[in-house]
């Protein structure tokens, strides 16, 4: 990826524990100056290091300009950055950031609906803190699979909202269970949804609301990882360089962004799994086969852009506007 959208260096002020699995890290500018504000829902981009950015949610209140807070989830099935945040990034490194970006705000909603899974309470905590400092109309529900795994929990019980919040333990047979087709039985033209959390969780509780005539453009939602995909019946296909001609092929076993990148052609990205919609580029001519969660379904009809970090072709051709 290009360094040029990390444009910030912040040293990493605290380290902590937040919960099994999940360590927590303050960012600070070095010479004390307020960070750029940012708004809830936002992220940041991080360099982890040489060719590994990622992105995370803050989640610390929205007014704060002396410190960023994220947290980090160590990923089992991790591709370098959440093991290498984990074990490599200490309290007094320096690291190289972007500048606070916001797919997921909140909307302007007389009554707001947050539900959390996970580590998907970042972005979440980040929303009900500012909905409550504008003493807004809102419920939180945030599932773990454990207590112990449940971040933030005391931070939320100890703050003036905690009676705001519903928790739900996986572990805990005789707990509430998270009943959200309940919540969604009568759609309110008055109430926005918004769900984070891993791709499972999304999709129960994007359906169910859809299930019962809440639209569209009321649920709202980001997604940490990509959509699993089978690539079995995958076949090779061109790209070609609007600007130059140049063509290369695209093997079944690399990305778009793979082969360009190995012939000079430089796009910038950042999940790789297409969810942030940093490679995003414009389509000419050609049809993409979508495989990212950051384009809409109008979108992906329009096919005049793609995420070549996951995306493939349908078409024997696709030419790109590079």
């Amino acid at each position: 990826m290009s360094n040029s959208t990390l444009s910030l260096f912040v040293r990493v002020t605290k380290k902590t524990q937040e919960a099994e699995d999940i360590v927590g890290f303050e960012l600070a500018d070095p010479h004390g100056r307020p960070l750029p504000a940012f708004s809830a829902g936002a992220h940041i981009d991080v360099r982890i290091k040489e060719g590994l950015v990622r992105q995370y949610s803050l989640c610390n209140h929205p007014e704060e300009r002396d410190r960023y807070h994220i947290a980090v989830l160590r990923e089992p099935a991790s591709r370098g950055g959440s093991t290498a945040m984990h074990d490599e990034v200490h309290e007094g490194d320096l690291l190289q950031i972007s500048a606070p970006k916001n797919h997921f705000p909140l909307e302007s909603s007389p009554r707001s609906l947050l539900f959390a899974g996970g580590i998907g309470v970042t972005p979440i905590l980040c929303m009900a803190e500012r909905l409550a400092h504008t003493h807004a109309d809102f419920e939180m529900h945030y599932c773990a699979r454990s207590r112990e795994r449940m971040a933030f929990i005391e931070r939320i019980q100890q703050g003036d909202y905690a009676r705001h919040v519903h928790f739900y333990h996986d572990d805990q047979p005789d707990a509430p269970r998270l009943d959200v087709p309940s919540l969604a039985a009568a759609p309110d033209d008055r109430t926005h949804v918004y769900v984070c959390g891993p791709a499972g969780f999304i999709d129960h509780v994007l359906s169910s609301f859809k299930a019962q005539g809440w639209p569209a453009s009321q649920l709202h939602t980001e997604y940490f990882t990509g959509a699993v995909q089978n690539s079995e019946d995958d076949e090779s296909f061109e790209v070609k360089i609007a600007s130059s001609g140049a063509s290369f092929m695209v093997p079944k076993d690399k990305t778009v962004y793979e082969v360009l990148s190995e012939n000079g052609v430089e796009i910038m990205v950042s999940c790789e799994q297409g969810v942030c919609g940093t490679c995003l580029t414009r389509v000419l001519e050609g049809e993409p086969d979508h495989r990212d969660l950051y384009l809409d379904d109008a979108e992906h009809a329009a096919n005049d852009q793609f995420t070549p970090c996951c995306s493939r072709a349908k078409s024997k051709t696709l030419v790109l506007d590079l």
